[in-house]
């Protein structure tokens, strides 16, 4: 018998989201390695009620409103019962910034019915992405009960350099590959006399893409003859934010030269990276104070085939030949040097996607289950 898992997430899923995309792939990373793995997240349905789901099975339904919301925070019965009846080896949470007397009470049951516990945080240190006044008093719970939540812990699984986070050990991995879900690029010839690049995001403020729009301003003052265009797919996290970005562009007269998708996914998502040639990371990480970070993105980009900038420090991608380094600063990213890189050196998208073969959500995820010496 496979030794069971269970994904534990408090929210739901959207297909295009990149979040979504990678639990799917650290589930099949996990199923890889021989376990059973039950998927078990939080969703509101469109009717309205509020439920807890595993396995595409609704184990509990909480109701409609306001009260089923805040049962939502403090009632796990479900999830501790389902988990007594089914001898789980390993839970493996990722983190919601939710630590409480509630969540500690769940995290105890589980570990008293032998189960082993970790949790994920994906970026570390997160407190500076709370921004909002009311979003900081709701994360106020957290900030006092994390340290007594993570002592209940087996460990903290980081892609942080971190060798302790809250006073708990870590297991460090980097961010995955599913390289199954990511087809390898097939360039097309550029049109003679231009250069498209390419941004790929839920797009957030740490993104800094408002960077490079100042670059290509800078860059078309000189009335160059190579056009260079950005194609920017993704929505973005903040109303605000798109409306400045967008005046950004618009005052920097470069509506021509940047292209808006929205989300995409499937063989239209494949036809946008092959018509580019170079693709934008992220580039104002240091905006939520990251220094080092190991983003999902980066693996995507490497994964497909192509070049791309980045202004954190990355230890996977540190030095690499077919990546640039912006500096982690406001400054606008210099246009004229994305262009000599292209220009002068030339990358082979299967050498780009060999390179990283070490960064498969199986072997990263196998890390993890050898570290807490999980038998499956």
């Amino acid at each position: 018998m496979k030794g069971k898992v269970l994904f534990l997430v408090f929210h739901g899923f959207d297909k295009h989201n990149g979040i979504s995309k990678k639990i799917w792939a650290q589930i099949r990373g996990l199923e890889q390695c021989g376990a059973d793995v039950h998927l078990c997240y939080y969703d509101v349905l469109p009717d309205g009620r509020c439920v807890w789901i595993v396995n595409d099975e609704i184990i509990a339904d909480l109701g409609r409103g306001f009260m089923a919301k805040i049962k939502k925070r403090y009632d796990f019965s479900c999830l501790t019962e389902y988990v007594k009846r089914q001898k789980f080896s390993l839970i493996y949470i990722r983190s919601y910034h939710n630590a409480d007397p509630f969540t500690i009470g769940m995290i105890k049951q589980f570990r008293a019915d032998n189960a082993r516990v970790v949790m994920e945080i994906p970026t570390f240190p997160y407190d500076q992405e709370y921004i909002r006044f009311r979003d900081r008093i709701v994360q106020w719970p957290d900030r006092i009960f994390r340290r007594l939540f993570a002592s209940h812990l087996d460990a903290i699984v980081t892609f942080s350099p971190n060798e302790k986070i809250f006073g708990q050990q870590t297991i460090r991995i980097s961010n995955g590959v599913d390289f199954d879900a990511l087809p390898l690029r097939s360039p097309l010839s550029p049109k003679l006399g231009e250069l498209h690049l390419l941004a790929v995001a839920e797009i957030h403020y740490w993104h800094g893409y408002d960077r490079l729009i100042l670059g290509l301003a800078n860059y078309y003052i000189e009335n160059p003859k190579l056009k260079v265009y950005f194609h920017l797919v993704g929505h973005f996290n903040n109303v605000d934010e798109e409306r400045e970005f967008r005046e950004l562009v618009t005052s920097s007269k470069l509506d021509s030269y940047v292209k808006y998708y929205g989300a995409l996914s499937g063989e239209k998502l494949d036809q946008v990276f092959d018509h580019t040639s170079f693709a934008i990371g992220s580039l104002g990480r240091h905006r939520s104070g990251i220094t080092y970070i190991r983003t999902l993105k980066n693996r995507e980009y490497a994964a497909r085939g192509i070049p791309f900038i980045y202004s954190e420090v990355d230890e996977d991608f540190e030095g690499k030949p077919y990546t640039l380094k912006a500096p982690a600063d406001d400054s606008a990213i210099d246009i004229s040097t994305i262009i000599s890189f292209c220009r002068n050196i030339q990358f082979e998208p299967f050498a780009i996607r060999n390179d990283i073969q070490m960064l498969s959500w199986t072997c990263q995820m196998r890390k993890v289950i050898d570290v807490l010496k999980i038998k499956l």
